[in-house]
């Protein structure tokens, strides 16, 4: 470690601190009472240390392995002055005997020589037998100072009897032990422990080991979200982090007894680029971490949105045309990400060839044999494919695409020597090889593969013949998207997409995506509906319309790729408007027959409908967690049928009369000897029975009915739509200037968020107004409690006796990572996407009840809401309004426009929670 460390001593001079404590010792009545000014001085060198070592760390952003050293080599001075004071001045013994002895041991993280300025510091004290009154008394006095120093210590005090036999039960302690690095002390003591560890504990249990490092480590990436391209990476523990790192370093240490990476090569696990590979991997990461502590002034391992800015700034990495700093670093995170994955992969394979360890049966291996066999010259055994020679690929680059065509068409592994030789050879992939009918056959056959096409996909990309056989994917490999609506990388975000489709058409995901099931069986081309899918995203990140510069790839791609002219107009289409679906169902009024005949207009035929529905629903569940409801899934299925409907029987369709009498006569059938319909149906203009479904009506019908019945002035009411994956909140009240900015107010200060309201006014004046809420994790509300509370805060709001505006205000955002983000909102106006209505989009920040504030300022504009739609994109909201002023008219004079979206943008800004008025 020190060799790595140049000006040692402007870190830490031991000589010089060491006689300073001395000196402070000696001129006191005796070293305890010297503790006061012994401690400021280790505290002093202490800070110095850190301060020169950040300064360092500022001139060389990137030297992560000599900045963790630096660090280590910092604790060592300080642990071997603070011992040598105690030992020697607080307790010392004049003949000891052979039990007071004590060595110091450096484990995990420290043990290493990797620390980040706030690590923690593993410490392991060593005894030859039971602890002695001295070596009690030294333990603790050398804890209690590096206590007040501020240090986070992690330390254990055993006998060498006692390591051996813990060291036996406990894998985290094997492992410790296994990096552990002498510090100071009884330097004989160590020796032997280690020695004894290694006799006994370590060997004969070499495959456990790695068994159980294998589980412990797949437990790992579970919990972090089983990914290296999560846009908020864990750098310690995430998939493609130090950890997997570490872990390598642990195998080949505990089977081959290396004392250092580079030992790896030597012992055949690593090639010598592979170990260069490895470290500058590892460095990155390191340095990495050392800004996100400095930044931080903690232990902090989680790149999140904030600290990437400022460590992108820290690392010195500059905007360029169409890719902005943060951006840049992080998509050179994620190339070092992959890195770790594929030596990952190339290591494991290694050592479970070299230990012989029986293979698991499953997935890709499913087909495994044990026969050696010929498949078109590779050589296939044990469940894997192989090149016969080294010059393979070089003899044929079309091969280079060949192995993965044949790893997922015959469920194969790629043998981890052949894919060393994909890797070296990728660049053989050039224009000749791009233009090529067969490679490009092979690719799209691997593309819309039956069996796993996801998997055998990454290891495409892993090893650079992806991105080199499509360049237009090379340019979104590692790709962040830099907002809180996207989980991954572009790349991977698309990859998994393909995975979800193929997992669709196999039929495993017919719960949640029972129509693209179907529709899937029903396309004219499912090579087309594959290459839609790769091609979606393309073209991130070039500055312009991703869509629109989509489908020019497109158009140039898939002839290449041997599509038909018919297949390439339909790709190019799909990539184009792959938006479209999503935009009008989550944005727009569905029951809005001009909605429909738009979205129609721009569809027009059914088999851009069917891959339409299939590409948006696959595109939504491959951005994240979460992203894919129930909500959205009906949002999406009203679309299509209402589209479907009007393609099959044009606009001479059922009519709006027809329409309306068909949803009467099922909300009768609902209501069975309910007189509701009879009594109050006649009060509900048409627009109310075009909009709502008939189980709400039949519901509002009832619920208008009592409340009329029973002289109440509000009825509240609250029922869980698990088919919805929302709450429906229906409310009754007398209608009056300002009563939907009141309910949605009231609803908010509930706890809830409003995804979809309509707005009626019965011909007796009064208003029957339908919320749908979920909470902030986008479930329904179901709790008692919840129900309650929300009915409680609309009857509050409206009563007047909670002020909405100024208690909204105080309200801290949902998620406080949003604030690393800034969102210009906007305010567009449209007049022509409905015959009755203006719509009103407004795209903003998403702070706490921005529906509320939106409405407020609708209201003081003097429009009336006729309904709102909420969508979520992370960090960013659009909220969507059908309105008119207070006659029923459109809204088109341009000075009332711009006024409407002067008050609008204020509603969105900071500036609206400086708003204090009572309402």
């Amino acid at each position: 470690m020190a060799e790595r460390i140049p000006a040692q001593r402007a870190i830490i001079d031991r000589r010089a601190l060491a006689g300073e404590i001395a000196a402070l010792a000696g001129a006191s009545n005796g070293a305890e009472a010297a503790r006061p000014a012994i401690l400021g001085a280790l505290r002093a060198a202490l800070d110095a240390g850190r301060e020169e070592l950040a300064r360092r760390l500022a001139d060389k952003p990137s030297a992560g392995h000599q900045h963790a050293a630096g660090h280590a080599f910092l604790i060592d001075q300080l642990l071997r002055v603070i011992h040598d004071h105690v030992a020697h001045a607080l307790y010392p013994a004049g003949n000891r005997s052979a039990a007071e002895r004590l060595a110091i041991g450096a484990v995990g993280g420290y043990g290493r020589a990797e620390m980040a300025p706030y690590s923690d510091v593993d410490i392991a004290f060593i005894t030859p037998a039971r602890r002695t009154a001295w070596c009690e008394q030294v333990i603790e006095a050398m804890l209690y100072f590096l206590w007040d120093l501020g240090l986070k210590i992690g330390h254990s005090s055993r006998s060498v009897d006692d390591l051996i036999r813990l060291a036996r039960e406990d894998l985290t302690i094997r492992t410790a032990l296994l990096e552990g690095r002498f510090v100071w002390g009884d330097r004989a003591l160590y020796d032997h422990a280690m020695q004894r560890f290694a006799a006994e504990v370590v060997r004969g249990s070499e495959r456990q080991f790695v068994t159980d490092k294998l589980a412990e480590r797949n437990a790992r990436h579970k919990r972090m979200g089983d990914s290296r391209y999560v846009v908020e990476p864990n750098v310690k523990d995430g998939k493609g982090g130090l950890r997997d790192l570490q872990t390598l370093y642990w195998i080949g240490k505990y089977i081959h007894g290396v004392r250092a990476a580079r030992e790896l090569v030597d012992a055949g696990l690593f090639t010598q680029d592979e170990y260069r590979a490895f470290r500058r991997a590892e460095n990155f990461l390191l340095a990495v971490r050392a800004h996100m502590h400095t930044v931080t002034g903690r232990a902090e391992d989680r790149l999140t949105f904030d600290l990437q800015r400022q460590v992108a700034e820290r690392m010195r990495f500059a905007d360029r045309p169409g890719s902005r700093a943060v951006e840049r670093f992080m998509r050179y995170y994620f190339l070092q990400a992959r890195t770790v994955g594929s030596l990952t992969g190339i290591f494991l394979a290694h050592i479970d060839e070299q230990m012989g360890k029986a293979r698991s049966r499953r997935g890709l291996l499913a087909g495994f044999t044990a026969r050696t066999r010929n498949l078109k010259g590779y050589r296939i055994y044990g469940g894997r494919i192989s090149a016969p020679g080294d010059g393979w690929f070089r003899d044929d680059p079309v091969r280079l695409v060949e192995i993965f065509q044949l790893a997922e068409s015959e469920q194969l592994e790629i043998h981890p020597d052949t894919l060393r030789l994909v890797t070296r050879d990728a660049a053989l992939i050039r224009d000749e090889v791009r233009a090529d009918a067969r490679a490009n056959a092979l690719f799209v056959q691997l593309l819309a593969g039956r069996n796993d096409p996801e998997t055998v996909l990454r290891w495409m990309n892993e090893t650079g013949v992806f991105g080199r056989f499509v360049p237009d994917f090379g340019r979104v490999t590692a790709q962040m998207q830099f907002d809180m609506y996207h989980h991954y990388t572009v790349d991977e975000h698309t990859i998994r997409a393909i995975g979800l489709l193929s997992r669709i058409e196999r039929g495993e995901l017919a719960a949640d995506h029972p129509r693209s099931t179907r529709l899937i069986r029903r396309v004219a081309s499912r090579r087309a509906s594959y290459v839609a899918v790769l091609l979606h995203d393309i073209a991130k990140g070039r500055g312009g319309d991703h869509s629109v510069l989509g489908a020019e790839i497109a158009q140039q791609l898939c002839p290449r790729f041997g599509l038909s002219e018919a297949e390439t107009e339909l790709v190019a289409w799909l990539v184009r408007h792959h938006l479209l679906m999503s935009a009008t169902a989550f944005k727009r009024d569905l029951t809005d027959p001009k909605t429909i005949e738009d979205f129609v207009a721009s569809v027009q035929n059914l088999e851009r409908l069917r891959q339409l529905m299939i590409l948006t629903a696959v595109d939504i569940r491959a951005v994240g967690p979460g992203t894919w409801n129930s909500w959205k899934r009906q949002l999406l299925g009203e679309l299509y049928d209402a589209a479907q409907e009007q393609l099959r029987l044009g606009h001479a369709g059922a009519g709006r009369e027809q329409r309306i009498v068909a949803r009467k006569t099922a909300v009768a059938e609902l209501l069975g000897d309910d007189p509701a319909l009879a009594l109050h149906g006649a009060e509900f203009g048409d627009a109310y029975w075009i909009a709502e479904p008939e189980d709400i009506a039949a519901l509002n019908l009832r619920l208008y009915r009592t409340a009329l019945a029973h002289n109440r002035a509000l009825s509240v009411h609250c029922e869980v739509y698990p088919s919805r994956g929302a709450t429906l909140v229906s409310v009754i009240a007398a209608d009056h200037p300002g009563l939907f900015y009141r309910i949605a107010g009231g609803i908010h200060l509930a706890g809830a968020n409003i995804i979809d309201a309509r707005i009626h006014t019965t011909s007796s004046g009064w208003a029957v107004d339908n919320f749908l809420v979920q909470d902030p994790h986008g479930q329904p509300f179901s709790a008692p409690e919840q129900l309650a509370r929300i009915e409680a805060s609309i009857a509050d709001a409206l009563a007047g006796r909670r002020q909405i505006m100024p208690q909204l205000a105080k309200r801290r955002l949902a998620q406080p990572r949003a604030e690393a983000f800034e969102v210009r909102p906007r305010v567009v106006f449209d007049n022509h996407a409905s015959n009755r209505f203006t719509v009103i989009e407004v795209g903003a920040f998403d702070r706490p009840a921005l529906l509320a504030r939106l409405a407020r300022a609708l209201f003081d504009s003097q429009l009336i809401v006729h309904s709102a739609h909420i969508t979520g994109y992370g960090e960013r909201a659009a909220d969507t309004f059908y309105v008119t002023d207070l006659l029923g008219k459109k809204i088109s004079d341009t000075t009332r426009m711009a006024a409407i979206e002067a008050s609008l943008l204020t509603a969105a800004s900071d500036a609206s929670e400086q708003r204090l008025e009572k309402v």
